[in-house]
């Protein structure tokens, strides 16, 4: 560890890339249109109380990797873990700053908009199991949901699994990222790394696969984490991803699936990485919910 210091970004104003209102070159990166539709379009997010449409958080951690390797240097993204729960979505051209504290065990890293309203909180380090890790807490907080309560995610179970579904960062799509990233490191562009964004991106490939069953709902990140096993991850390479169910729970808004993601290398089997999710689903974007969002109206 090199800085021993508070360390602090500049403020930066991060790209909402998915929303529907965009210019058709912004539109070809749109995420899927199915079901409820997207947490990124601005008329789908309004209706849902926020302000338009949401950042993806994982943009958002793409603003942390530069304190990360201040304090961990670029072996981070061989063997280092990024530890993300979301606590205020942004919309596009928002700006942000991040905020670490380097310690013994870890470094924390929070994010705020410029009004100061807390985006994210976070922990890095070099160990990818890091037991102090930002969502080891934050999934132990939340009690299982109640048998019966859940109609998106009606069927699901803890322990589900899924194997061998083929996933791959194309190299033309790392540099369109690099376009308008917040945040750029010289081993993206010439080893072919990937910044965090797009490794859930590449992880979020089989979402498709591990929510095959989910309820048309309109879904977003709650938390996000990167554990780095085998890396670093990166561009133009197969990998084969394997999906875990962690654990099912609800609020008063939200149905809530938490899953890991693995990332092995198709050539050699060996796990390069662990992606781990928790997706949560507006009750207020589905009609099986109808019921209980009109008495509360």
């Amino acid at each position: 560890m090199t800085d021993t210091m508070l360390l602090e970004s500049e403020f930066k104003a991060p790209r909402n890339m998915f929303n529907a209102s965009a210019d058709e070159s912004r539109r070809a990166h749109a995420a899927e249109r199915r079901g409820a539709g997207s947490i990124h379009d601005d008329a789908v997010a309004s209706k849902l109380g926020f302000k338009g449409g949401t950042v993806p958080g994982s943009v958002h951690m793409n603003q942390l990797a530069p304190l990360i390797v201040r304090v961990y240097g670029e072996k981070w993204f061989e063997r280092g873990g990024l530890s993300s729960f979301f606590t205020q979505a942004t919309v596009d051209l928002e700006k942000t700053k991040a905020v670490g504290e380097p310690g013994e065990e870890r470094l924390r890293l929070r994010q705020y908009n410029e009004a100061g309203d807390q985006i994210s909180e976070n922990t890095a380090s070099l160990d990818p199991e890091d037991p102090g890790a930002e969502l080891v807490r934050r999934m132990a907080m939340q009690e299982p949901a109640a048998e019966g309560r859940l109609r998106i995610l009606e069927g699901f179970k803890v322990g589900d699994e899924t194997g061998g579904t083929p996933v791959k960062v194309e190299r033309k799509a790392l540099m369109a990222q690099l376009e308008t990233i917040t945040e750029d490191l010289p081993l993206y562009r010439e080893q072919g790394v990937l910044p965090p964004g797009l490794a859930i991106h590449l992880a979020h490939m089989a979402r498709g696969v591990v929510l095959a069953r989910q309820k048309p709902a309109v879904g977003l990140f709650g938390a996000l984490e990167i554990r780095n096993l085998a890396g670093p991850l990166k561009a133009d390479v197969d990998y084969l991803a394997r999906t875990k169910v962690l654990k099912l729970s609800e609020s008063p808004r939200t149905e809530n699936i938490w899953y890991d993601v693995i990332l092995a290398d198709a050539k050699t089997k060996i796990d390069a990485g662990v992606v781990r999710f928790q997706i949560r689903l507006m009750k207020g974007s589905s009609p099986l919910w109808a019921d209980e969002t009109k008495a509360k109206d």
